[in-house]
């Protein structure tokens, strides 16, 4: 989600270095400042905001960001649009944006209240001033943040000093802000009844750590772009690249998965009597059932545990949870129709829903399961469990016992 921000940084700490005192002359109205301004739009068109005719636009690499400066490369704009859902997404909500400015290129800001300016079409606009440190050079800030349905956005205006006239310029430059955000593809037609979000929350954390909308049935919407991120992405992770072995994956995810082999080692050493061995001694036992590391024999062990307390069933929401994501996967990249995606997620769903008493007991399945096959804690997914129960769309509003049915 963030691949593109190295770049963009990059960038940025250039064209601050190159920034030193100018001065802008008397104090002009917002009027005078306009009538020597031009729209200047991000590459892809969806945003601009207005500056001086004769500033240059230096490319910045990234089709929905904007960044100019005059002539002498003294003074800088940057437009920055953090869109909120799909595969260009880099931030999920204003604060993340923020922080990702403010910590980045040595940023601190002045703590001085400032007044928000009037951006058209723009909420929640924001104003600050701030110091930014590039590699040993300093360079004053007036930062705009604010966002519309479609993103956030940060508006960066830089100089040596950044005094009133430099701030009534930015303002003035702010003031012609527009946005045209493209129009989505998306072959997608299923309603979100309580079935299809059923589906949706099956997978919803997954969902939310790729930045995508659990709102939307698998996620994204069904176009060109999606389809190659998810033919490469189930081709690097999963091995497929086709219908068979689209079709092959779900098969072993359905009947065997992680768990079988979850069930294999822990059912070896209940045969050969782990259940007597006293929990301090069970590393060493597994060193002597298996040909395995210091961390791994401690994993088994605490496997083990888990074994114990919840019996041969203790990842199957791992596996379940995964083939229905699978599905969803399928339908992104083209390997399954949306009429196929949907009666298979149907058939999974109801297969699911009698094993379990409550979304509680899926993910928590879910999340050993994830443990068992990371081998690492699932602390991160559970948080992101919780935020997403906290909100107000949240996913698993849905009954977990809702009459499954087909709504298409």
């Amino acid at each position: 989600m963030k691949k593109y921000r190295l770049t963009w940084l990059l960038c940025v700490m250039t064209l601050l270095v190159a920034v030193c005192l100018q001065g802008c002359g008397g104090p002009k109205s917002q009027e005078e400042l306009l009538a020597n301004m031009q729209e200047f739009a991000t590459a892809d068109g969806s945003a601009a905001i207005y500056l001086d005719k004769d500033w240059k636009i230096e490319d910045m690499g990234i089709e929905y960001f904007m960044c100019a400066a005059n002539e002498s490369g003294t003074r800088i704009a940057i437009l920055m649009q953090f869109q909120k859902s799909g595969l260009n997404q880099m931030a999920s909500s204003l604060d993340e944006v923020k922080d990702l400015i403010k910590t980045s290129y040595g940023y601190s800001a002045s703590g001085e209240s400032q007044e928000a300016p009037q951006v058209p079409g723009m909420t929640n606009v924001q104003a600050e001033r701030g110091t930014a440190q590039v590699e040993g050079t300093s360079a004053e800030i007036y930062l705009v943040y604010g966002e519309t349905d479609y993103a956030y956005y940060a508006i960066l205006y830089g100089a040596n000093s950044m005094n009133d006239n430099e701030i009534a310029y930015a303002k003035a430059s702010c003031s012609k802000f527009s946005e045209n955000a493209p129009e989505e593809e998306d072959a997608t037609t299923v309603e979100l009844t309580d079935t299809v979000r059923w589906f949706n929350a099956s997978y919803a954390v997954l969902t939310e750590l790729n930045g995508w909308d659990y709102n939307r049935f698998a996620g994204l919407p069904a176009n060109d772009e999606s389809k190659a991120l998810e033919q490469e992405s189930l081709k690097e992770w999963w091995d497929v690249t086709d219908r068979a072995t689209a079709d092959e994956t779900l098969e072993w995810a359905l009947t065997e998965g992680h768990r079988a082999g979850f069930v294999e080692n822990m059912s070896y050493l209940e045969e050969n009597g782990m259940s007597d061995v006293a929990e301090a001694d069970r590393v060493g036992f597994v060193h002597e059932c298996f040909v395995v590391t210091d961390d791994q024999a401690a994993q088994m062990a605490e496997q083990y545990k888990m074994y114990e307390e919840f019996g041969a069933s203790a990842l199957d929401g791992w596996d379940y949870c995964r083939a229905m994501n699978l599905v969803s996967f399928y339908y992104l990249a083209g390997y399954y129709t949306e009429q196929e995606a949907l009666d298979k997620s149907l058939e999974i769903a109801q297969m699911i829903q009698p094993l379990f008493g409550s979304w509680d007991e899926l993910v928590d399945s879910y999340m050993r399961g994830y443990e068992y096959w990371a081998e690492e804690s699932a602390d991160e997914r559970r948080a992101v469990y919780e935020d997403l129960k906290s909100r107000e769309d949240n996913p698993y509003a849905v009954d977990f016992k809702t009459s499954l049915e087909k709504t298409w």
